[in-house]
């Protein structure tokens, strides 16, 4: 089997900004932070830019959201590496209830479209998206 030489990375800092700022900023809360477009629509993780008219997206339009959501689609990791969780998870894109899009992230259990999930925060936030630890099936 071959293996990468090579190592991806960015070696170079970026300023957030006020949008994807007050979302990095929320997760560090233990809250969930949108933004509204104009024609209404809720993206989450927030975008600077509206993705259909190119329209500049400020602070003024984010919004709070739930912490649950339903899992959109997935990819189950029977046999997780060391640098991901020890135990078989799934990768999912799980729609934050209020949100029209869906937001990529570990979800521990068995899953199928449609399962709903709640967030797990860490104890100790950083105001990383992996803040939220995984998500956790709920009835």
């Amino acid at each position: 089997m071959a293996e990468a030489t090579w190592k991806l990375e960015f070696p170079y800092r970026r300023s957030v900004g006020p949008v994807i700022g007050a979302f990095l900023t929320g997760l560090r809360e233990g809250k969930v932070v949108g933004i509204k477009t104009a024609a209404g629509r809720v993206i989450c993780p927030p975008l600077e830019y509206d993705p259909e008219t190119g329209e500049g997206l400020g602070a003024e339009a984010l919004v709070d959201l739930a912490d649950t959501g339903v899992v959109t689609d997935w990819s189950w990791v029977p046999a997780p590496h060391d640098k991901q969780p020890a135990q078989p998870f799934a990768w999912a894109l799980v729609k934050i209830d209020g949100a029209d899009t869906a937001l990529l992230h570990v979800v521990n259990g068995e899953v199928e479209r449609g399962t709903k999930v709640r967030a797990v925060w860490r104890d100790e936030r950083r105001g990383h998206v992996t803040d939220i630890e995984h998500f956790e099936v709920i009835a």
